[in-house]
């Protein structure tokens, strides 16, 4: 249980990074460009992706260029909700990805679907509603449509990730060659953004900017090692690391959210927290029965 620990203390705390380089003012197109090249280095020493397991021309370079696109956008996006969203709805809204994910495995990837599942995702859906309401005085002094329209983009974002990645890996392609390749295409694509900003805004690289970036990148990618090795320590227990994973990252943010960053939350909003709790297990369990 160390890794999944782990896991979910390095999922919390990029969030809690970004909330942090945005108080002082960050640029955050140079944290998100520089966070992948720490992500795109950790992986490459850490997971080593075998290039010889498969042919450079077959693999699927459509998704995989997408998947490279849609990361960095979603980073950004991320970042936007957590400024003005905050961290509690951000992070519940990424763990919520699988009120969309799971469907489309229903769709394209011949998921089995029961009582349980349908239960856990009306609930998780009531739960998103529930979560995102705010009063019209709480909404007078923040910032009115995008506290919520940004978080339904962060579980957009994420569960389009969660597709394409599965999409990948029914190819045959190795995860941590999908892996790399995303990040290092991530990369590419965000110092082109960073080139364009220069030639045509006369932005200026911030030193701050850009090791702030490199330690969320690691930490981001933390999140991922430790989940895979999670995974790993537990072959078995498969529902046990995504219900401990989901629900570890719902309780933590939320407490580091309202404890240390005084993000309010209304009765409508603690119940609807505690309607994601609910339809995590569900769907835990559903997936912990034979066949799931």
């Amino acid at each position: 249980m160390g890794f999944l620990v782990l896991s979910v203390l390095c999922s919390v705390l990029v969030s809690v990074q970004l909330k942090l380089a945005q108080r002082r003012g960050l640029d955050m197109p140079t944290l998100v460009t520089f966070n992948y090249l720490a992500a795109s280095l950790a992986c490459a020493l850490l997971l080593r992706p075998d290039w010889q397991a498969v042919q450079i021309g077959s693999l699927p370079w459509l998704r995989l260029l997408l998947l490279a696109s849609v990361l960095p956008a979603i980073f950004l996006v991320m970042a936007a909700s957590v400024r003005e969203a905050g961290i509690v709805r951000t992070d519940i809204a990424q763990r919520l990805s699988l009120l969309l994910s799971l469907p489309a495995a229903f769709v394209w990837f011949g998921e089995r679907w029961d009582g349980w599942k349908l239960a856990g995702l009306a609930l998780g859906m009531l739960a998103m509603v529930a979560i995102l309401i705010r009063s019209r005085a709480g909404a007078a002094t923040h910032a009115g449509p995008r506290q919520w329209w940004l978080p339904l983009l962060v579980l957009l974002g994420y569960a389009t990730v969660d597709i394409l990645l599965k999409q990948v890996a029914q190819g045959g392609t190795p995860f941590a060659l999908s892996l790399q390749i995303a990040f290092v295409v991530a990369l590419l694509l965000m110092l082109g953004l960073l080139a364009w900003r220069r030639l045509h805004g006369g932005h200026r690289l911030r030193m701050g900017a850009l090791a702030v970036g490199l330690l969320v990148g690691l930490t981001n990618f933390g999140n991922i090692l430790f989940y895979v090795k999670a995974h790993r320590a537990l072959p078995d227990s498969p529902a046990v690391v995504f219900a401990s994973m989901n629900l570890g990252v719902v309780v933590l943010g939320t407490w580091v959210g309202t404890g240390l960053f005084g993000e309010r939350l209304q009765p409508i909003n603690k119940a609807g927290i505690a309607l994601a709790v609910v339809a995590i297990a569900l769907i835990a369990f559903s997936l912990a029965r034979p066949g799931g």
